[in-house]
């Protein structure tokens, strides 16, 4: 494979010459930006859209947005630090320099949540239907954000030879990404990893929770059940995906990754939240009776 490559052989895709950047009058831009920030834009216009059916202030979304983006990318970035910091320990500048990558998205949802609230509070808006409206946004923009992993050849699993199957040369990624595993199918004369394109499992995954809440939001027994369904959905994709990872992050002094068990508490979360509310609802429901 040349250097710039990217195979999915068993689907018989063979991709000469994928970019990671392009220059516009002499400056060097990145297509993993460009595809966040059309992930950005598709989110916030989702949101509008659902804000627009459900009867409230689409524009609001608008503002809340820019808060929402400068605070989740702050909190992408913190959550990576934390958890990778051996990497800018002997270099605590280049903590500031993320156009090398190091963007954690569980840190940037905490973040934007955290954001909603105070941004609810100080608008006395409701924060739980907010938040409802605002992650099918969120699920959007993260189903297409994954698509800047798949430039940048990073975000991707262990060996396979699925249907799936992605092949990559191994000069175009990080050796640290390159598993034992991955490593040992690599034959003598063969330049190129084979690997599980975990990109794409959660960018699929992420449309498929995005369809479940399009559909089940006109069902849904209560403010913030949408929210629920997003953070149970997503995690219980992230528990398997991150599993076949090769780019962990770890729980200091664990071989546990932290994003792992941080979706896995989040599922669990989601389900016993949503049974505790349904079950208060009917047992309000029968005294009202």
């Amino acid at each position: 494979m040349e250097l710039m490559d990217i195979a999915f052989p068993n689907l018989g895709i063979y991709l000469k010459n994928v970019p990671k950047s392009f220059t516009v009058f002499g400056f060097e831009i990145a297509l993993y930006g460009v595809i966040i920030g059309i992930g950005v834009l598709a989110g916030i216009l989702m949101a509008e859209k659902v804000a627009k059916k459900s009867g409230q202030d689409s524009d609001m979304y608008w503002d809340f947005a820019i808060y929402a983006v400068i605070f989740s990318i702050i909190g992408a970035r913190i959550y990576y630090v934390i958890f990778a910091f051996d990497q800018y320990k002997n270099n605590l500048l280049g903590i500031f320099n993320i156009r090398q990558g190091g963007l954690a998205i569980y840190g940037g949802v905490i973040a934007a949540f955290a954001t909603l609230f105070v941004y609810a509070k100080v608008k006395k808006q409701n924060a739980l239907l907010m938040a409802d409206t605002g992650v099918a946004g969120l699920i959007l923009g993260q189903a297409i954000g994954r698509w800047g992993n798949f430039t940048n050849r990073e975000v991707f699993g262990e060996y396979t030879d699925n249907l799936f199957a992605m092949r990559l040369p191994a000069a175009a990624v990080r050796s640290s990404d390159i598993s034992e595993s991955i490593a040992e199918h690599m034959s003598e004369g063969i330049n190129y990893i084979q690997v599980h394109p975990t990109f794409l499992y959660e960018s699929l995954w992420n449309l498929g929770i995005l369809a479940l809440i399009l559909l089940y939001w006109k069902h849904k027994k209560f403010e913030g059940e949408i929210a629920l369904l997003y953070l149970g959905g997503y995690g219980l994709g992230r528990v398997w995906i991150e599993g076949i990872r090769t780019d962990q992050l770890f729980i200091p002094h664990t071989a546990v990754p932290v994003s792992q068990a941080l979706a896995a508490a989040l599922t669990a979360g989601a389900i016993i939240c949503d049974i505790i509310v349904r079950k208060r609802l009917k047992d309000k429901k029968m005294k009202e009776e």
